[in-house]
C-alpha cells in the first residue's frame, strides 16, 4: 500500500466509494480495508487448512487492469509454497510463506482478488504470479487473513510478535570474513547511524539479556539458517508466548527465556 495514495473501491454498479485502510500486516501483505455503504452482499469465507492437491479453485480479478471481473477456473497445484515477490510500489522484495500455489491463471491486475472454491467460499487472496511461466500463481491462505482480522475485531490492529533487535544472516561467507565460530545464525549488530541501534530500548531481546555482536543460533529449538531466518521464526510464534533463544557469546552457548510482544 502506498500511504500517499487515495484508494477506491469500485462496486459492480459502478459506484465509486472512497477506502479507508483501517491496519495493514506488511509481512504477510494483507490490508484490512472499509467503505461507508450498507446492504452490501458478501461471500463468505472458507477454511485454507483443509486445502488438496487436485481441488478445484476459481480466480477472479481485473486482468492487466483492463479486463474486469475476469473469472479462471484451475486447480490446487501445491500447498506450503515459499516465494520472493517484488513489490512493485515499495520496490521492495518481500519473502511470502506457506501459499497455495494454483494453475487457474493470475495475471498482474488479478493481486488483491479472490481465489474460491467450487462452493463459492474464499480460500485465498490472490497475490503473485511467475514471469515467464505459465499457469504459475500464488494465494495467501484465507485463514491467515481470517487471523488479522480476529487481531483486528479484538485489538484494533494486526498483531504481530517481535523480537527487537537488528541482525545480518550467519553463513559460510560472513564466517570466513569476520572469523566466526559458526556459520549460521544471525549476527546482532547496528547499522551505525542514530535509531539503527542493535537492540530496541524496552524490547523483549534487550529484557532476556541480548547484546550487540551475541549470535543467536536457535529459538525455541529452531535452528536459523538461510532457509529459515530469524524473522520468519518469529512469526510462527504468538504475542505473549514464552520462548527460548539459545545464543552465541565469545565461545559460549547461553539460553536466554523472553516473552514475544506485540511491535511497539
Amino acid at each position: 500500500i502506498d500511504p500517499e495514495a487515495d484508494y477506491s473501491v469500485i462496486l459492480n454498479n459502478k459506484k465509486k466509494c472512497k477506502a479507508e485502510i483501517l491496519t495493514r500486516n506488511p509481512i504477510n501483505d494483507i490490508a484490512i480495508i472499509k467503505i461507508n455503504e450498507k446492504n452490501l452482499p458478501f461471500v463468505e469465507l472458507g477454511d485454507s487448512a483443509g486445502l488438496e492437491l487436485g481441488q478445484t479453485t476459481i480466480a477472479i480479478g481485473n486482468t492487466l487492469g483492463i479486463f474486469k471481473n475476469t473469472v479462471s477456473i484451475g486447480v490446487v497445484s501445491g500447498l506450503s509454497r515459499n516465494i520472493q515477490a517484488i513489490d512493485s510500489i515499495e520496490q521492495s522484495t518481500q519473502n511470502l510463506k506457506g501459499l497455495i500455489q494454483t494453475d487457474a491463471a493470475i495475471n498482474p491486475g488479478n493481486s488483491g482478488g479472490p481465489l474460491a472454491d467450487i462452493d463459492g467460499k474464499i480460500i485465498g487472496i490472490n497475490c503473485a504470479m511467475v514471469f515467464g511461466a505459465e499457469n504459475v500463481g500464488f494465494a495467501i491462505p484465507i485463514n491467515t487473513a481470517k487471523k488479522d482480522l480476529k487481531d483486528f475485531e479484538k485489538y484494533g490492529k494486526i498483531r504481530q510478535p517481535f523480537l527487537g533487535l537488528r541482525y545480518v544472516p550467519v553463513n559460510k561467507k560472513l564466517q570466513e570474513e569476520c572469523g566466526l565460530p559458526v556459520n549460521y545464525g544471525a549476527l546482532v549488530i547496528s547499522e551505525g547511524f542514530p535509531g539503527g541501534e542493535a537492540i530496541t530500548k524496552g524490547s523483549p531481546a534487550e529484557k532476556a539479556g541480548i547484546k550487540e555482536l551475541d549470535i543467536v543460533l536457535e529459538i525455541q529449538n529452531k535452528k536459523i539458517n538461510i532457509k529459515n531466518n530469524l524473522q520468519d521464526i518469529i512469526q510462527e510464534f504468538k504475542v505473549g508466548e514464552n520462548v527460548q533463544i539459545k545464543i552465541l557469546r565469545q565461545g559460549k552457548e547461553i539460553i536466554l527465556p523472553t516473552i514475544l510482544t506485540d511491535k511497539f
